[in-house]
């Protein structure tokens, strides 16, 4: 089983001129600990619940080169982007340059978009009135074709290209994992069983998560796909902290998760936390690893 861990907030001490030097601090200790990936959160505001919107908040791909050039072999990836942020030609650049920079460790993380403040605010398209799944199925099946070399012209739904030229092209084959994020049954999991290469969820109801990986299942059925091909993540929603990270409750709720199905849990980098939280974190990080 892998373990993942989200930064989600750059609210350090010291501010913003310190940022880049906690991100690294933080992106090493836990590629020392033995994470197997690192993810951003690609907002542009704070959100609730983290902290408020005026909170600093680093532009995702930007952040991710970074993390791709103070680290060795960690996988990077948003958690997740939202199809409505960048146009889609330009997100799979994005996503292709990030592979290649990091010799082959990138995610494509991807789903529908939610967030209307931060949207409306800077001039985006407001993901609640622009056919956000729409614009979704258009982009995964536009990554799919740029990243097999296919140039033809593009006439998707909404998203239409005359040349959807790639080069170079990502340095994992066939292409970055597609990590499409987002719970909802009727859209977004069918959209994971006929283009993903791995799902999202959240893992605070164990019984709602069952479903929705039984939802899943019952996709891939539907189509011909073998449901085992499809990496299942979740998010803990639990911090990494010293006080947090009590090894023997933390291991029973990654047992639960495992016997659900979840094959990479991924939890919080928190405010309180420090490097020594990872280190402490380590031993654990191997027992995990261990779960098969």
């Amino acid at each position: 089983m892998r373990v993942g861990l989200q930064i989600n907030r750059f609210d350090y001490p010291g501010g913003d001129a310190s940022i880049h030097q906690h991100l690294k601090q933080i992106a090493q200790a836990a590629e020392s600990a033995g994470f197997d990936s690192l993810w951003v959160m690609d907002h542009f505001f704070q959100l609730p619940g983290i902290g408020p919107y005026t909170d600093p908040m680093l532009e995702a791909y930007t952040a991710l080169g970074y993390l791709a050039g103070v680290t060795q072999k960690v996988t990077l990836g948003t958690m997740v982007t939202g199809v409505i942020y960048r146009e889609p030609a330009v997100l799979i650049n994005a996503v292709t340059t990030l592979d290649v920079v990091s010799g082959g460790r990138a995610y494509f993380g991807i789903g529908a978009g939610w967030n209307n403040q931060e949207a409306i605010a800077l001039g985006l398209l407001d993901p609640l009135h622009s056919r956000r799944f729409v614009r979704l199925e258009d982009t995964l099946k536009l990554a799919l074709q740029m990243w097999s070399g296919d140039s033809k012209p593009f006439n998707g739904e909404i998203y239409k290209l005359p040349e959807p030229y790639l080069s170079p092209q990502s340095v994992t084959r066939p292409h970055p994992p597609i990590l499409i994020g987002g719970s909802g049954e009727e859209k977004t999991l069918r959209f994971v069983a006929q283009y993903g290469d791995a799902c999202n969820l959240f893992a605070q109801d164990k019984a709602q998560l069952q479903h929705k990986l039984q939802v899943l299942a019952k996709h891939c059925s539907d189509i011909g796909r073998d449901y085992n091909q499809i990496e299942k993540t979740c998010l803990a929603g639990v911090g990494i902290t010293e006080a947090a990270m009590n090894q023997d409750g933390t291991l029973k709720t990654v047992v639960q998760l495992h016997e659900l199905g979840i094959e990479h849990v991924i939890y919080a980098a928190s405010k309180d936390g420090s490097v020594s939280s990872f280190e402490k974190f380590a031993s654990t990080v191997q027992q995990i690893h261990e779960l098969n």
